[in-house]
């Protein structure tokens, strides 16, 4: 059956949405759409307005057929949901079917990070001796001294910086705005890569530099994506044979855990972090908790790890 023209206007006005208001990735847009196409495809593209609460229902029931993860499920829900609060939100429909429909709790894991060493073994591995090399630095060492998103990072603009202070202003989820702070060391690097790699990067490229110009760019002088930043940070760690998967996320746990357990006030990693919740933020202190615990067991005479 074809699709209608109408639910082709909501879909584009969703995503569009999904991408200005909610400040989603690429990635998470991309997941959502195609989760909510799917729904429709299955439904034989029943408009919008004829959805109810049970034929919602029946659909969750059918995709838990297939095995799928308990994310990738709570995901194709919250992408549904999303969809039909979004809708009802524009009066695109009177009322939202999705609105009580819940999702599968999911898993409790803790975040993945890198130790002291496993950190300075990635930093000091990365190659400087070319632009993008030096580029590729400075994002590493940035990562890890403000625990910043890795699009809140790769959308920097030359007025987000404020050197002297070690201050840059960055733009998280829902675009709301928030202060990191720079260390001495990542300062070094950001400046070197400012003074000497970018012009070097894309010395071919006519783009004039302003306030408005990203900080990070590619060879072609437009802004450097995340998907770069990911494969930069994959080659040190094949590199140096590094036994984990690192993304750019896992330096964001990183900063936080080391934030917490060298006592950082929560409030303060939640206000580091862009975290709208301070519930988001306690899960760093169980790594802590845990951590202290592998620890105690390793240097306390009567811990159980001593114990014959």
């Amino acid at each position: 059956m074809a699709r209608n023209n109408s639910f082709d206007v909501y879909i584009k006005s969703f995503v569009g949405y999904l991408g200005v208001e909610k400040n989603f990735s690429n990635y998470t847009i991309r997941a959502y759409k195609s989760d909510v196409v799917s729904f429709f495809i299955w439904s034989k593209n029943i408009s919008p307005d004829k959805v109810t609460f049970n034929m919602l229902r029946e659909y969750l029931h059918f995709i838990q057929q297939f095995n799928y993860k308990k994310t990738t499920v709570a995901r194709k829900i919250a992408a549904i949901r999303t969809f039909f609060k979004y809708l009802h939100k524009t009066q695109f429909l009177q009322s939202n079917p999705a609105e009580n429909l819940t999702a599968p709790k999911k898993p409790k894991s803790l975040p993945k990070f890198l130790t002291d060493d496993e950190m300075l073994n990635l930093l000091d591995n990365a190659d400087i001796n070319t632009p993008a090399g030096l580029r590729n630095k400075a994002i590493l060492e940035l990562l890890w001294a403000t625990g910043m998103r890795v699009s809140e990072l790769s959308g920097l603009n030359f007025e987000d910086l404020n050197l002297e202070e070690n201050e840059i202003t960055v733009f998280g989820k829902g675009a709301k705005e928030r202060i990191v702070l720079l260390s001495e060391r990542a300062k070094k690097y950001l400046i070197q890569y400012i003074d000497i790699a970018r012009p070097l990067i894309a010395k071919d490229s006519n783009q004039t530099t302003t306030n408005k110009s990203p900080v990070f760019i590619n060879k072609t002088g437009y802004r450097l994506q995340n998907k770069s930043i990911r494969n930069a940070i994959n080659d040190i760690v094949e590199k140096i044979q590094l036994p984990k998967h690192v993304t750019p996320h896992v330096f964001r746990h990183s900063f936080a855990t080391r934030m917490i357990e060298n006592g950082a006030d929560l409030r303060v990693v939640q206000e580091l972090l862009g975290h709208a919740s301070i519930s988001n933020t306690q899960i760093y202190t169980h790594i802590s908790s845990q951590h202290l615990k592998q620890e105690y067991d390793k240097a306390h005479p009567h811990s159980s790890l001593n114990e014959e």
